[in-house]
């Protein structure tokens, strides 16, 4: 009788834990675009954003967040002019933001750490660097928990949420196109993420490492696209109009992880034969681990992975961005291609509509997001 008991605990606590998984996977797929943005916004990482979010708002379960919409447990201060609500927090009836919407939640939040002093020095940091980050935060006060470091680390290794801050530097790569026929002209303002020299105090996903494994620094910069406001023109701008966007680099330097394999991030023109061996591969293995065609130099500029890619990807979904391919999405995601068109069913010829969710773990019935050429 006490092993049935025993039994039927482990399998409740078995489908607790699987259900919280299953809510945080959602959560994660319903704020990370925000998540991204805010980071091209104002610098503050998107694996720390998700990772805080999910923690402060209980992943969108607290009371908090149902009557407030604040995801981040923000206390009014005494700058807040908008609407309060009061909740036990460390002390009874402590008064808490209110936001129309889960959106107002995160550009407050990214605004809140941009603004205040106290976190100025975490801007200074790597923005892959979210060991510094989780640590600076609580240095700098955000939390009066005593392992809330520990917790926002568990949080980003466990559902790979690094791969978000590494899909927004490589957004930075891409010209945003101006609508055509508009009597507005665009303003366009940038922020400036840099990467910075850094000490060898993150895990090997929010580090760059050498061939050999060990962490190196850093010391580019990236300028990318931040808002865009109308201004009151009639001047009239083409469809060919676009606003450039600088960008040094898109990845960390040398080796990093995705969906916990290395990776690294090469450039146009490089050899495939030349980074084999720097690598110590063979060629073969190179082409075979990224499913690329023969080729001896890249042909644009591309992740190359140096270790076979997972099967299943690190989240539940992928959602489909414009312009990216199935080989893409599995680069991005560090999944095998065929895994990828074997939980979709797809072929290597089909074609993706931009929004669609793809399936990353498990087969899903074939809808109308999907079509063959």
């Amino acid at each position: 009788m006490k092993k049935l008991v025993l039994f039927c605990c482990l399998l409740l606590a078995l489908f607790s834990v699987q259900a919280q998984k299953e809510k945080i996977e959602a959560y994660i797929n319903s704020y990370k675009e925000m998540a991204m943005e805010e980071m091209l916004r104002t610098g503050v990482p998107a694996s720390i954003t998700l990772a805080q979010g999910i923690l402060e708002s209980q992943w969108g379960e607290s009371e908090l967040v149902k009557r407030s919409n604040n995801h981040f447990g923000i206390k009014c201060k005494t700058e807040w002019t908008g609407s309060k609500t009061y909740h036990d927090d460390d002390e009874k009836g402590e008064c808490f933001r209110v936001y129309t919407t889960a959106e107002e939640s995160y550009k407050d939040h990214s605004d809140f750490l941009k603004q205040r002093p106290n976190y100025a020095f975490l801007f200074k940091l790597d923005p892959t660097d979210y060991d510094g980050w989780a640590k600076g935060l609580k240095k700098a006060g955000y939390a009066t928990n005593p392992t809330y470091p520990q917790r926002l680390l568990k949080v980003i290794n466990d559902y790979n949420l690094q791969q978000y801050s590494l899909t927004a530097l490589a957004r930075a790569n891409n010209p945003v196109p101006v609508p055509a026929n508009t009597t507005a002209q665009t303003q366009v303002t940038t922020t400036v993420i840099t990467t910075v020299a850094k000490e060898n105090t993150g895990s090997p996903t929010a580090q760059s490492l050498d061939q050999s494994g060990t962490e190196t620094a850093a010391k580019e910069t990236i300028i990318v696209k931040e808002e865009t406001q109308p201004v009151n023109t009639t001047t009239q701008l083409t469809a060919t109009t676009e606003v450039s966007v600088k960008k040094n680099v898109s990845y960390p330097t040398g080796i990093f992880t995705i969906n916990h394999t290395r990776v690294m991030y090469a450039q146009e023109g490089t050899s495939l034969l030349s980074l084999a061996n720097q690598y110590d591969l063979p060629l073969s293995r190179l082409v075979e681990f990224n499913e690329l065609s023969v080729m001896d130099v890249l042909d644009i500029d591309r992740l190359l992975f140096l270790e076979k890619k997972s099967k299943k990807g690190a989240t539940d979904f992928h959602t489909v961005a414009s312009g990216e391919t199935l080989h893409d999405i599995a680069q991005l995601e560090g999944i095998r291609l065929e895994n990828l068109l074997e939980y979709n069913q797809l072929s290597k010829s089909s074609t993706v509509a931009v929004g669609a969710k793809l399936y990353l773990h498990t087969a899903a019935a074939k809808t109308s997001s999907v079509s063959p050429k």
